[in-house]
């Protein structure tokens, strides 16, 4: 039974993940401190910048990124990393911390289809994408996407650029709404739900109340600054931070035979 949970917990991960994507490019946010005007439909503007964000997001790569995932229980992951969108692939460290402290961290590398754990090899510098370079194959761990919430960031983060702006009549039908304005950084910021999945029964099931698990803060020049997904039964908000392009990064080759 509780393996039967599981699987469709993982299969309500996945499910979200793509029809949010699949709904003409679309994603969502968590709300946060700031400017609420009330919930209302997008007007023609604001809907041509979020159908340019993610094409932004692609025409900064590779970027760097940070997420927050909550799994539960006091116990939270950190990743800060880089993607590189022309290629799908990215790379970063991670830390899990718990109520008691620091409980596991090392180097993370992931694509579309999974993931792959290692330690940071001993006396190497530099960022980590420049020390997985020195991690064998039999250094590390991969699997695919599963349940949880660090998960279901890192499939979102890796999938969010575009090599093309989406259609904002399409994007705009699919009922985002703007729900604020908020000040990241010293530079503002419109507070955008992301476009509803096709399928509401799927939403639904997910979140609990039909409403998109994704949200956008968008700057005015259609820049993405930060994505939350909410999901029911995972705990709170997958947080990303995208911080902007990330000149001279490189992202390592060998990993990908073996952490894909």
């Amino acid at each position: 039974m509780a393996t039967q949970k599981k699987n469709r917990r993982r299969y309500a991960v996945a499910a979200v993940v793509a029809a949010v994507l699949v709904a003409a490019g679309g994603v969502t946010a968590w709300q946060v401190s700031g400017r609420d005007g009330g919930s209302r439909p997008l007007s023609t503007e604001e809907a041509s910048r979020l159908a340019l964000s993610r094409f932004t997001l692609y025409g900064a790569s590779p970027v760097r990124v940070a997420l927050t995932a909550d799994e539960g229980g006091g116990t939270v992951v950190e990743v800060h990393g880089v993607i590189d969108y022309r290629t799908r692939h990215a790379a970063g460290s991670y830390r899990v911390r718990g109520p008691q402290g620091v409980l596991d961290e090392g180097l993370v590398v992931w694509d579309t289809g999974g993931l792959g754990l290692a330690k940071a090899p001993a006396g190497a510098a530099g960022q980590p994408w420049e020390q997985a370079e020195h991690v064998p194959r039999t250094g590390w761990a991969s699997r695919s996407y599963g349940s949880d919430p660090l998960d279901a960031g890192l499939d979102l983060a890796v999938q969010l650029g575009a090599d093309r702006p989406d259609n904002p009549l399409l994007l705009a039908q699919a009922g985002p709404r703007w729900l604020g304005r908020d000040r990241i950084d010293g530079r503002e910021h419109d507070r955008i739900s992301g476009p509803r999945p096709r399928d509401a029964a799927t939403t639904a099931a997910a979140t609990g109340d039909g409403t998109s698990p994704l949200t956008y803060w968008i700057d005015a020049e259609g820049g993405l600054r930060r994505v939350t997904m909410r999901m029911a039964g995972i705990g709170t908000p997958a947080t990303l931070d995208f911080e902007g392009k990330r000149d001279g990064a490189k992202l390592p080759e060998a990993p990908w035979a073996t952490a894909g």
